[in-house]
């Protein structure tokens, strides 16, 4: 089944997917008496395991035939890359509990934006021809408004860090320091996943000659994700080990609250299913982004900043700041948005 090119549907479902991911963390406010790693560890087993593995068997027609068939190269580079990309994903964990949400994502995602878009046209060579395609010109400076964008909201969190080192309300564990490392690490290594999609696209394209259509992106979670998870497992297990924190997710904390340890055990699924839920709706919208499928890593990238930015706002991460601070959020959410439409619009031309 072929896939139409709808540039207009595909920014819909990727605001959807992007939406999923800007919530995703917001559960874990709600998580007590479990360390980080139990959290990570439980939630990371829905998102980078279980779910792709049931989103595969529930939307991959004849499953077993299309991995006897795809190329095992493929399934081996998606797996290695979707490692790498578990160590930025655990990083990106990590910075949110030091710079907050809407921070965490604009230099993180920021980064990830610029490499995961651009990386793979510039080594192939093909940025001159994205130019020569009707709408090319527009797409690329879509990609680079996301950066101003996604740049302007780094400044306002470090206006935000200056308000907040003032002692106004809010501070918390806020360091920019330690965020800014762990975020740097997040980017570079969370722009891998896209490239981990792309060696993984052989597996796609046998999934589709299966019948798989809209949801043929789906097979290659199975190795991009699994890869993360095993990443992700390593480092929670060390963190149980040096802590003594096994079992916390086996039995309930002795004098505990009845129903925290169900609501931690709901808390830690919600966070995986909302995570899983971006990488499910970004497949079905990049199969629609017709000749610029390349720009669906900008394009959601860029509504996962701004809809992470409202986040914040919405739970008061930057309250305490001064009014300065304030203006120039609203400024990079007005560039973001700007952003969002010329990617919409580049992509459209291109399909007409």
């Amino acid at each position: 089944m072929i896939v139409t090119p709808n540039p207009l549907l595909g920014v819909i479902l990727h605001g959807i997917g992007a939406t999923s991911a800007a919530l995703c963390y917001t559960p874990q406010k709600q998580v007590r008496g479990w360390s980080w790693q139990t959290y990570w560890l439980v939630q990371a087993a829905f998102c980078w395991l279980l779910l792709p593995l049931i989103g595969a068997w529930w939307t991959i027609p004849h499953l077993s035939e299309v991995l006897a068939e795809a190329p095992r190269e493929a399934m081996l580079r998606s797996f290695l890359l979707g490692v790498l990309y578990g160590v930025g994903g655990t990083a990106f964990g990590l910075a949110i509990r030091y710079i907050g949400f809407s921070l965490t994502y604009a230099l993180a995602i920021g980064i990830s934006c610029v490499l995961g878009t651009l990386a793979g046209p510039l080594v192939a060579g093909e940025i001159g021809l994205i130019l020569a395609k009707p709408g090319g010109g527009i797409v690329l400076t879509g990609v680079a408004i996301g950066a101003a964008g996604i740049l302007l909201v780094g400044l306002a969190g470090r206006m935000k860090e200056r308000n907040l080192a003032a002692g106004g309300p809010g501070a918390g564990e806020f360091h920019f320091a330690k965020g800014i490392a762990l975020c740097v690490l997040a980017g570079i290594l969370s722009a891998v996943y896209g490239f981990s999609l792309q060696a993984g696209q052989p597996i796609a394209d046998v999934a589709a000659r299966y019948g798989a259509g809209e949801f043929q992106g789906n097979v290659i979670y199975i190795f991009s994700n699994t890869g993360a998870f095993v990443t992700t497992a390593v480092y929670c297990l060390v963190l149980h080990q040096r802590n003594g924190t096994f079992g916390e997710a086996l039995r309930p904390e002795p004098g505990a609250p009845a129903g925290r340890f169900r609501l931690n055990w709901a808390m830690a699924i919600l966070t995986g299913c909302l995570w899983y839920g971006q990488f499910f709706f970004y497949g079905l919208g990049h199969t629609r982004m017709g000749s610029f499928a390349f720009s669906s890593w900008a394009l959601h990238m860029t509504m996962l900043v701004l809809v992470s930015a409202s986040v914040g706002v919405v739970l008061r991460e930057w309250r305490g700041c001064q009014a300065s601070t304030k203006l120039m959020l609203v400024a990079a959410f007005t560039v973001l948005l700007g952003a969002v439409l010329t990617l919409t619009w580049g992509n459209y031309l291109g399909s007409a």
